[in-house]
């Protein structure tokens, strides 16, 4: 059995027993990760998803958080005293191995959902934000008590 799984942008087709470089995901080496953003699950039917698969998951483990490969970007001016730059980076990935394939009741296996780590800073993001929207109500009531 294979699905079609989607995360950190980019989709995967994967089986039980592969070994993923996924965006960095939000979990420590060792843990059990589900993925429930799943587009497609085959075998011996194909389940295509509208546009995803109701109660489907595929579940992993995490193996290690690692660095992609160096990617250099250069650029030249050209022309007489024109600029160089050079710039460097390496993705933060994290290394997953495929354990199983649920084709439904992803919902009652218990396993955390994996999240990256754009979700976690967009979470954190919003906690601030539901505090400061309670702070007017305690400025509205402090100026009603001043009254």
């Amino acid at each position: 059995m294979f699905a079609v799984l989607k995360t950190g942008g980019k989709q995967y087709k994967v089986q039980a027993g592969d070994v993923l470089r996924v965006e960095k995901l939000a979990a420590n080496a060792g843990d059990k990760v589900q993925f429930n953003e799943i587009l497609m699950v085959g075998g011996d039917t194909v389940t295509v998803g509208a546009p995803l698969v109701k109660g489907a998951a595929v579940q992993a483990e995490v193996i290690d958080q690692i660095k992609g490969e160096k990617v250099i970007h250069y650029v030249k001016r050209r022309r007489k005293h024109s600029s160089q730059r050079t710039k460097g980076h390496r993705q933060h990935l994290t290394l997953v191995r495929v354990t199983e394939v649920l084709a439904s009741g992803a919902e009652k296996s218990g396993v955390a959902a994996a999240t990256g780590t754009a979700d976690a800073r967009r979470a954190a993001h919003e906690a601030p934000a539901a505090k400061a929207a309670a702070k007017p109500k305690r400025a509205a009531k402090a100026a009603k008590a001043e009254e």
